[in-house]
């Protein structure tokens, strides 16, 4: 019997690179969907395009979904980006860094691919524990869309259930570098900063550089992508 397909929402950052390599590990063949969606860091689209092929995706969908347009955060308007000093504590709240409703719309495209892909298992890098504040990132919202992919779709309707995984979702940062460690993901390959430089080069300073960095420092190991 073959493998199922799963199609695995990747960024190219480390929570979705090490996402993709559990369900890979799992026995999964990997349908990678990345979203264009006219992000400040679009240099993660480049990384996603690597850590897919590094993980043998056998088909990796960039589609562009332009949010521009809509704006709203820092990270799809002409909003600054927030910074703070390496090593201080990510400041409590929702960041200007949220965009309104980005999982809502991932998940919903990548339900529509794992619909006609005969897919039933879904999986996003979404963390509860240690993250930035954003609400669709919480169990709750998971747990809402699951219930709704399986009432809005055919195959729902049909009795062939979707699943949405989030294997990180009570991880801490430090736990999420030792799992990519321990099964051989290609965080080499990834990129987390909200606000690169003219040169390519991570800021250290906005709120995912700072807590990737604290995930190592606490994981004990370098950044081999700052090697």
């Amino acid at each position: 019997m073959n493998a199922p397909f799963a199609v695995v929402l990747l960024s190219g950052g480390l929570d979705s690179t090490t996402v993709a390599a559990m369900a890979r590990r799992d026995g999964y063949r990997l349908l990678a969907l990345t979203i264009d969606y006219n992000q400040r860091h679009r240099i993660e689209l480049d990384h996603a395009a690597r850590v897919a092929a590094a993980l043998g995706a056998e088909r990796h969908i960039v589609l562009p979904l332009d949010l521009r347009g809509f704006g709203g955060s820092a990270l799809t308007a002409d909003i600054d980006v927030p910074k703070a000093k390496a090593g201080e504590p990510v400041e409590p709240g929702i960041p200007v860094t949220y965009v309104p409703a980005r999982n809502t719309i991932f998940l919903s495209v990548a339900l529509g691919w794992a619909e006609a892909a005969g897919a039933l298992d879904l999986f996003i890098g979404v963390n509860a524990l240690d993250y930035s504040g954003y609400p669709d990132c919480r169990p709750e919202f998971i747990h809402a869309f699951e219930t709704m992919a399986n009432a809005a779709t055919k195959a729902g309707v049909e009795g062939r259930r979707f699943t949405i995984h989030t294997p990180l979702a009570a991880m801490t940062k430090a736990d999420i570098v030792r799992t990519a460690i321990g099964i051989g993901a290609p965080i080499d390959l990834t990129w987390s900063c909200y606000d690169p430089s003219p040169a390519g080069a991570p800021c250290g300073r906005c709120d995912s550089c700072r807590l990737r960095a604290k995930g190592f420092e606490e994981a004990g190991v370098a950044d081999p992508a700052l090697a």
